[in-house]
């Protein structure tokens, strides 16, 4: 077992169980865990685009990073600050754009870029911390806090996501062949796509015959299979976005934070489009 592979491991051990206890008692702490991993991950974006001479504003663009988790925690709670919010999002995101237009005047010339540098200080946050809020739907759609039920609606989508990456790597190596987007990402191939979609619906079939009729969480075999297959398939391409913006600056991984998983883009990747698709698959079935 090589190097990287081993602080992997360590590492989810004891990062899995702490998630677990997150999720379990929901709530504020996990909007605060959303808000962490956004803003994070809304500053490694930044870094891309600074080696690329971008220079967007930090200041205005981890704000909103910030913000994205607590917006929607309070929008699903139903508060009247919620209610609130739900009316008035759309009037809020366009004054937010004419805000980051009002700066980009008074902050940069027209040789500094200023088209890149709105357009990063408005994509970095979206992608790095409103996509990941998606997953409070799936906590909080339709269960309370300390919900075991609600837990694993979380961890299903997560567990598909990394059964696929791990059943990639290794049937990649194993069987090799056409490489997959040898541009973007040289060492993934074909067939570690097509074995990371297999890991997947195993998973899919576990969780619809042992876990979740355990959790009374009414969900059917298919339809568990249907959004594996989902998550397995696009997945993979959320890996490969965040691929083609480290191949651009030329990185391997998009910062040295977490030990042998390189940074938080690197880790939730796949997520970024996992999370948005489970909730509105969940939406879909009824099932929150």
């Amino acid at each position: 077992m090589d190097s990287n592979l081993v602080r992997r491991v360590g590492f989810a051990a004891v990062a899995i169980p702490v998630a677990l206890g997150v999720v379990w008692l929901g709530g504020w702490l996990l909007v605060a865990l959303l808000a962490v991993i956004g803003v994070l991950g809304t500053r490694e974006v930044f870094d891309f685009s600074r080696r690329q001479g971008v220079r967007g504003s930090p200041g205005l663009a981890l704000a909103s990073a910030a913000a994205f988790a607590p917006l929607a925690y309070l929008v699903l709670t139903g508060t009247d600050a919620g209610r609130l919010i739900g009316s008035w999002w759309p009037y809020a995101a366009a004054l937010w754009v004419l805000v980051v237009l009002t700066w980009a005047l008074a902050a940069r010339q027209p040789t500094d870029r200023p088209l890149e540098a709105v357009a990063i200080t408005l994509f970095a946050p979206i992608y790095a911390a409103g996509l990941p809020a998606f997953l409070l739907v799936l906590r909080h759609g339709a269960h309370p806090m300390r919900s075991w039920a609600g837990t694993w609606l979380v961890f299903f989508p997560l567990v598909v996501t990394w059964i696929c990456d791990t059943a990639a790597m290794f049937g990649g190596r194993a069987m090799k062949g056409p490489k997959l987007a040898p541009t973007v990402s040289p060492g993934k191939t074909r067939s570690g796509s097509a074995a990371g979609v297999v890991g997947g619906l195993v998973v899919a079939a576990v969780f619809g015959l042992a876990v979740f009729p355990r959790l009374g969480v009414q969900a059917t075999l298919g339809s568990l299979l249907l959004m594996a297959l989902v998550w397995s398939t696009l997945g993979q391409v959320g890996d490969l976005a965040e691929s083609l913006f480290k191949r651009e600056v030329g990185v391997k991984d998009s910062s040295a934070l977490i030990p042998g998983h390189g940074g938080v883009l690197d880790r939730f990747d796949s997520l970024y489009f996992v999370v948005p698709l489970a909730a509105a698959l969940y939406r879909f079935f009824g099932l929150v």
